[in-house]
């Protein structure tokens, strides 16, 4: 089979930076709270205009333009997002209208926070079958709206940004294997609430309170830890590799202490994972896609190392990828 390779990256994260000291302002919570639970110290916060089309557009552009690729030479363009500008049309497509990729198709993918790694792996399968020769994979997500700003336990979690990659099918080596997982029996542990819907035979119903995140976070955990060092185990089983043949593990950036418990499952050093946590929180899909532009761009992730690329979210699901740089 042909492989395929990550060519180039790229990633916007918003201005506006909302630190600790901001939410000790609307909630009960501290600096040292928050520190020592997450990790986070700050996070991005969208501006009143910026959709997450607007900031998939901006990680689109750059990664573009590292590939050095023209938007009309694009064929495949998939978006993992569960914060879209509205349900249709989907961000991929506003993302094809801004770049004039007129030659791509375009859709979105909705797997939370591990769908960079879902996105990546749908791509992944359609320039092995050379449906496509190359694909423009984003994620983006504005998880702010969708936020509980009294939740305590929520509110300080989450920022908004986006990261994209370019792929194409080459004679290099790249993504060496993929493993998906789901866990649907355990999707009520994390959701989006909705106190009320419309409904045709209530006209004069009011708009109701918006959507917003609900999670049980001790419960979670558990699982997260366990599900990302199972996939990450059952990767590299595919790819051939052992973990310490790995120069970096980008983990989803979810907190801190699962991070720490995956790397101990693993058992390997903490060191070896990219973690940028501190600086954005936990952007949901563009998480792990932000974080291995950093990764890369840092010199975490040179030429001819083992990657691998590991997430947890709601739905529950979860996912691994393997890749030689």
């Amino acid at each position: 089979m042909t492989p395929v390779q990550i060519v180039a990256v790229g990633h916007y994260v918003p201005s506006r930076k909302f630190t600790n000291a901001d939410l000790e302002k609307i909630v009960d919570t501290s600096d040292e709270w928050i520190i020592t639970r997450t990790g986070i110290k700050e996070r991005r916060i969208a501006g009143e205009h910026e959709k997450t089309s607007h900031l998939a557009i901006e990680a689109a552009q750059q990664a573009l333009h590292n590939a050095k690729i023209a938007a009309g030479k694009l064929e495949l363009i998939i978006v993992a997002t569960t914060s879209p500008d509205s349900n249709f049309p989907s961000v991929a497509c506003l993302v094809q209208k801004a770049l004039g990729a007129k030659n791509a198709i375009a859709f979105d993918v909705s797997a939370a926070c591990t769908g960079f790694v879902y996105a990546l792996s749908v791509a992944h399968q359609f320039l092995l079958a050379k449906t496509y020769k190359n694909a423009l994979v984003i994620a983006a997500d504005r998880l702010t709206t969708m936020i509980d700003w009294q939740d305590r336990n929520t509110c300080v979690l989450f920022g908004d940004g986006a990261g994209a990659c370019v792929l194409e099918a080459t004679d290099k080596k790249g993504i060496l294997s993929e493993h998906l997982e789901s866990y649907g029996e355990y999707g009520e542990l994390m959701k989006i609430i909705v106190p009320e819907t419309r409904h045709p035979l209530r006209p004069k119903q009011s708009s109701g309170v918006l959507p917003y995140i609900q999670m049980q976070g001790p419960e979670l955990f558990k699982i997260a830890v366990n599900s990302m060092a199972d996939c990450v185990e059952k990767a590299l089983e595919k790819a051939k590799i052992k973990i310490s043949d790995v120069a970096c593990v980008v983990p989803h950036q979810a907190n801190d202490r699962i991070i720490s418990a995956v790397a101990k499952k693993l058992d390997i050093p903490k060191e070896k994972f990219f973690i940028n946590i501190e600086k954005y929180g936990n952007m949901s899909a563009a998480s792990t896609a932000v974080a291995l532009y950093e990764a890369i761009d840092v010199g975490r992730i040179r030429k001819g190392d083992y990657a691998v690329l590991v997430a947890f979210g709601a739905g529950l699901v979860a996912g691994a990828i393997v890749i030689k740089w």
